[in-house]
């Protein structure tokens, strides 16, 4: 009878969990790329008023590459490869709704028709999911994990898939260009790794500022969110009780600062490592013009585990800033539960 009802509890919690990730991605992957395309729109808006220095250093630019070699290395921005209806659209955001449009219908078909016993695409949804659940819970603890489970699994599932397509073949090298000394270079690929976009980056990282003021609001109360930031820690009297009114003040105000600059943080660690790759990539790929099909490949392994990494890497440090403001002073770490 045990056995029986941990079976149907789990199925419950696979049912849960399974359907609420589906639904966040939809969500987590809507907001992202409503972010990324109002970003790509001010950066054309940004290109068309550079648009006549451009043109003029043109002729300049194109003696300079036939004295001094060709212009090396990709492009720090994404470029835009259509226009329609006035709307900009750049190579990244096509392989960011690629990315999103493929992992709704993935977690449409896993979570359709659940079974008790899963087998197929249910059975590495639930693996995934459960795996992912254990492991959050252990670091910010049960409470917190039946919350924020939602966007922390999104978010890790987005930028693992969005790095790994990025490492397809075609995707940066695939575009409109011209013939140089070490071969064919692409000047407007169609395709452009999601996450080498600072646009899409800053989206995501914007989405979690939202999502962390809502949750350290709901769990602390306004008057509650101020004293975490603020108030003095500890058991102290007299003289030295102002004095830690004053330090931990100061504290909290360090803390301000630190709290504003995290978007930019996060979103730049994933652009920069992510872009560093894909240099890489096409630096192993030009270096020696017969065998720029074979020097990328152990590089592929590499950012292979890399990008799995950085999606990693964010989620736990988004993880653990939840669970700095919403873990109160007399609560035990989630790590030594």
């Amino acid at each position: 009878m045990n056995g029986y009802f941990n079976q149907r509890y789990m199925f419950y919690f696979d049912v849960h969990y399974g359907k609420h990730v589906r639904s966040s991605l939809r969500l987590l992957c809507l907001v992202a790329m409503l972010v990324s395309s109002w970003a790509g729109n001010a950066q054309a808006a940004t290109a068309r008023m550079q648009s006549a220095s451009t043109v003029t250093n043109t002729a300049q630019q194109q003696s300079g590459a036939n004295a001094g070699g060709e212009e090396r290395g990709l492009s720090q921005k994404a470029l835009e490869i259509a226009r329609p209806f006035g709307f900009p659209i750049t190579n990244s955001m096509v392989v960011s709704w690629i990315v999103a449009v493929g992992l709704i219908i993935f977690a449409q078909l896993a979570t359709r028709h659940m079974k008790a016993v899963p087998d197929g695409v249910q059975n590495f949804w639930e693996w995934m999911v459960e795996n992912l659940y254990s492991f959050l819970e252990g670091i910010i603890g049960p409470h917190l994990v039946d919350r924020t489970f939602w966007f922390f699994a999104s978010i890790f599932i987005f930028i693992v898939s969005a790095n790994w397509v990025g490492l397809i073949p075609g995707v940066g090298t695939i575009g409109w260009g011209h013939q140089t000394t070490h071969g064919f270079k692409v000047d407007q690929a169609f395709f452009r790794g999601a996450n080498a976009d600072v646009n899409l980056t800053m989206a995501m990282a914007l989405v979690f500022f939202a999502c962390w003021i809502v949750w350290a609001l709901r769990e602390d109360g306004v008057l509650g969110f101020f004293k975490e930031l603020f108030a003095p820690k500890g058991e102290t009297q007299g003289v030295l009780k102002l004095v830690m009114v004053v330090v931990f003040f100061a504290s909290g105000c360090l803390e301000i600062i630190s709290i504003l600059f995290r978007p930019i943080s996060l979103s730049f660690r994933l652009y920069g490592n992510v872009f560093a790759g894909e240099n890489m990539l096409d630096a192993m790929s030009t270096l020696i013009p017969h065998l720029g099909w074979l020097l990328p490949v152990p590089f592929y392994f590499l950012e292979l585990v890399v990008g799995v990494i950085q999606a990693l890497v964010f989620m736990l440090l988004t993880a653990v800033f939840t669970l700095l403001i919403c873990q109160h002073e007399d609560e035990p770490a989630a790590s030594n539960a």
